[in-house]
């Protein structure tokens, strides 16, 4: 779908942030048209959660394959050098600020599938204590465990998705379902220097799944979105994210050569979703498309590396350092993917697959 520009100096442009800002809180809006009680909209999502959960938690976990067969010894445990002291501190802070009845409900085993119980859409119901329901004192710490966890960037685009949150439960005047604070906290495994453990931060556009083993961390699956993405009007009212990331990503591709170009672009009309890697989606079979980076000349790999490190960038500098080593060592094997138009008006998915 592409969106017009105005030429005409009295009428504002159409643009993919104006659109989204607009269009799909309206959406949203239309089954308020048929209002229902909180009650019955609350157990009803119980049960569209509960069903994704039947159906995505059938199979057990392998994880996303190119061919459907897990690559053997492609990462292994080892020493990184970057200290996790921090936001294991922080994490002990966190669980002692609750209330036992609170840590009962927020900790589980290492193993437990409650990893794979997370969900980008609003309706899920979803487990641990939430920001809704903590004190000014668990909000502090909960936001130290983030902080801790996270670099300034992720740290800012994780609030910004939250506030933006309250902009749609303002557009959309549901302040039951939506909000800044309704984002949840759970830990799995003991907050330990050696053995494993995790957190996720679990709510609408802003998923965060943070595991620890020794010095190591795997900071995935990781979601970041918002409807919308810029806030026009209301308590955050200026408030936008993923701007750089849509705009470098189009740098990217208009810097291919024509050749280049023509293999990235799968499909130059976007009239689905292509996310194929959300929620419950843990075993997706994902092969490589698009243009391979070892074909590219290296100011274009540079660039795509930098692309990369917008996303990977989010987690803890330290941590972000040792995975974008990860990604440059495998980037004969980094293939770069676009669906939808070439210009800024565009509304396009951008995709790099690598192991």
């Amino acid at each position: 779908m592409k969106i017009p520009n105005s030429h005409h100096h009295d009428a504002p442009r159409l643009t993919r942030r104006t659109l989204f800002s607009t269009l799909i809180p309206g959406a949203i809006l239309a089954p308020q048209a048929f209002p229902q009680s909180a009650a019955s909209t609350a157990e009803r999502f119980r049960q569209i959660s509960a069903e994704y959960e039947r159906k995505g938690l059938a199979d057990p976990f392998k994880g996303i394959t190119a061919n459907g067969s897990v690559e053997p010894s492609l990462f292994g445990i080892h020493a990184t050098g970057v200290s996790t002291a921090p936001v294991r501190t922080a994490a002990e802070r966190f669980l002692e600020s609750l209330s036992n009845e609170q840590r009962g409900r927020t900790m589980f085993a290492v193993d437990d599938p409650e990893w794979r119980k997370w969900m980008n859409q609003h309706f899920y119901v979803r487990q641990g204590v939430s920001f809704k329901e903590m004190t000014d004192a668990q909000r502090g710490a909960a936001f130290g465990l983030l902080q801790a966890s996270l670099s300034a960037r992720g740290l800012k685009l994780t609030r910004d998705i939250m506030r933006l949150n309250e902009t749609l439960a303002e557009l959309t005047d549901d302040h039951e379902f939506l909000g800044e604070w309704l984002y949840f906290i759970t830990v799995m495994g003991k907050p330990s220097a050696s053995e494993p453990w995790g957190f996720q931060l679990d709510g609408h556009h802003a998923i965060v799944n943070y595991f620890v083993l020794g010095d190591q961390v795997v900071m995935t699956p990781f979601f970041a979105g918002s409807e919308p993405v810029t806030a026009t009007s209301g308590k955050y009212q200026g408030t936008s994210i993923l701007q750089d990331e849509q705009n470098r990503g189009l740098d990217m591709l208009l810097a291919l050569d024509n050749a280049q170009r023509a293999k990235a672009i799968l499909n130059p009309n976007k009239t689905q979703n292509y996310n194929l890697t959300e929620a419950f989606k843990d075993n997706v079979v994902l092969d490589y498309a698009g243009a391979r980076a070892t074909d590219f000349p290296e100011p274009a790999r540079k660039r795509l590396l930098d692309l990369v490190d917008l996303y990977v960038g989010n987690m803890d500098d330290g941590h972000a350092r040792v995975k974008m080593d990860e990604v440059a060592r495998h980037i004969d094997r980094t293939w770069f993917a676009w669906v939808g138009g070439s210009n800024a008006a565009a509304v396009y998915t951008i995709a790099s697959t690598a192991p």
